[in-house]
């Protein structure tokens, strides 16, 4: 665990027993990861999301339908071995620009709102990615209104 870890960390890519990952694979595990993190943060993963989560992933890295189910898995498997978002994060802030993850946080926001309701949980969590990604809070709120007024909350 402490050798996946430091693989992380240190943007190597990563032999995680039988499998092998790229630095891009491990970009797109890290970002998938953060949504279905976002997803569960209400604890009601619902279909709406997964299919949500399935179409912005498809969209952001040009994959099929196969590989979006095949990241979603591998994304659901690092998350049982992760010990917090910091894990994923580092990975996005490696690879992504400011412009990238600002746009990261519109795709999350958009996820949240999937269901056209925000509750605390998604609010928090959220705002922890946001930080984690070392974006200012305006810049995280000013996704968040233009997610709410492009959906017409």
């Amino acid at each position: 665990m402490f050798d996946y870890i430091k693989s992380i960390l240190a943007g190597n890519d990563i032999n995680d027993g039988n499998e092998f990952f790229s630095k891009s694979k491990k970009l797109q595990i890290a970002t998938c990861a953060l949504f279905i993190e976002m997803a569960k943060a209400d604890d009601d993963f619902t279909d709406d999301e997964r299919n949500k989560i399935i179409l912005i992933m498809e969209s952001e890295f040009d994959l099929s339908d196969e590989e979006t189910k095949d990241l979603l898995r591998l994304a659901e498997e690092k998350i049982r071995e992760s010990i917090s978002l910091y894990e994923f994060t580092t990975i996005v802030n490696e690879n992504f620009s400011g412009d990238e993850k600002f746009e990261l946080i519109k795709n999350l926001w958009r996820l949240v709102y999937a269901d056209s309701k925000l509750n605390k949980y998604e609010d928090n969590t959220i705002k922890k990615i946001g930080e984690l990604l070392f974006l200012e809070h305006k810049d995280i709120i000013g996704a968040k209104l233009m997610v709410k007024e492009e959906i017409g909350l």
